[in-house]
């Protein structure tokens, strides 16, 4: 049966949205990044079958040399200080970015959401009490608070994740509260009180499907940035243990080699490009994500 997108209102309106976003270029260009990762990410045990079929995210090690080794036939991309595989760890550390972004991300945009809509319904006391909570969270750094975090329970990727997941909520409380305070005062709002819809009800059918799409556009930008400080963590010591599937930690076990002898300071290039060419695509394929979704959701731009 086929969908009649101009008789119901907002079948239109996610129509002119679809439209909007297929057509800007760079939400195309950032798609064809985001579906090169994701494919890489399911396609991972095929590209690069496992040696150790119980630990997946175990990269192979091809020696114990300190010394890297350029790609070859037998390593496609080389391998890095300790002789791990760049390419399985490249193709395997898709997963493990993806991992990171989806449970911070969906974690904190849950709790914020939540947090966010009540505070601005109800307002009063309620609103004072957790946005004062929020403030003080704001007080302390985002990487500064997630470090002290994973120090405090244990290094390791989960800690990192459960981390990152306890501080970024903040930055969805106060935006979905903004826009929860825009709407609770409309029209249709208080229409719906007088009818006795339940509080409930209100917020879920009509309150948080208009006051989402800016938390969107951030939980869209998010994914790559999270990507981004479990990295950092990972190079300083804080992440997943030795050989484990991560770009992160690769770009640190490659850190006594980013600049080779003086004879040839370029020698070891693969060891940082690579793995730190696949954080920089990935980013940037969600940034530019976002920024489409930005310009389709933003209604001072969207009928431009």
């Amino acid at each position: 049966m086929a969908v009649d997108w101009e008789k119901h209102p907002r079948l239109r309106e996610l129509r002119f949205t679809l439209i909007k976003i297929f057509r800007n270029p760079t939400a195309v260009l950032g798609g064809i990044l985001l579906l090169g990762f994701a494919a890489t990410a399911v396609l991972a045990p095929v590209i690069a079958p496992p040696r150790y079929p119980d630990s997946p995210y175990r990269m192979p090690r091809k020696g114990y040399s300190p010394i890297p080794k350029p790609p070859s036939e037998t390593n496609v991309f080389g391998t890095t200080s300790g002789q791990y595989d760049i390419f399985y760890g490249v193709v395997w550390g898709t997963r493990t970015a993806f991992k990171i972004g989806l449970f911070v991300v969906g974690f904190a945009a849950a709790v914020g959401i939540f947090l966010g809509t009540v505070a601005g319904f109800y307002g009063g006391l309620v609103d004072e009490l957790l946005m004062r909570f929020v403030d003080v969270v704001f007080a302390v750094p985002t990487l500064v608070l997630a470090m002290a975090i994973v120090v405090a329970f244990g290094r390791g990727l989960e800690n990192i994740m459960i981390a990152l997941a306890l501080v970024v909520w903040r930055n969805y409380v106060r935006v979905m509260r903004a826009g929860v305070l825009t709407l609770r005062d409309k029209d249709y709002v208080q229409a719906a009180r007088l009818m006795g819809v339940s509080d409930v009800k209100i917020m879920l059918r009509h309150i948080l499907p208009n006051a989402i799409y800016p938390v969107l556009v951030i939980a869209t930008m998010d994914m790559g940035s999270m990507v981004i400080t479990a990295s950092f963590m990972s190079f300083v010591g804080l992440g997943a243990p030795k050989g484990y599937a991560d770009w992160g930690q690769m770009v640190a076990l490659a850190r006594n080699y980013i600049v080779g002898p003086p004879e040839d300071p370029l020698r070891f290039w693969y060891t940082i490009v690579i793995p730190g060419g696949c954080i920089v695509l990935f980013v940037l394929a969600w940034n530019l994500i976002g920024d489409a979704l930005r310009d389709a959701f933003d209604p001072r731009q969207r009928r431009r």
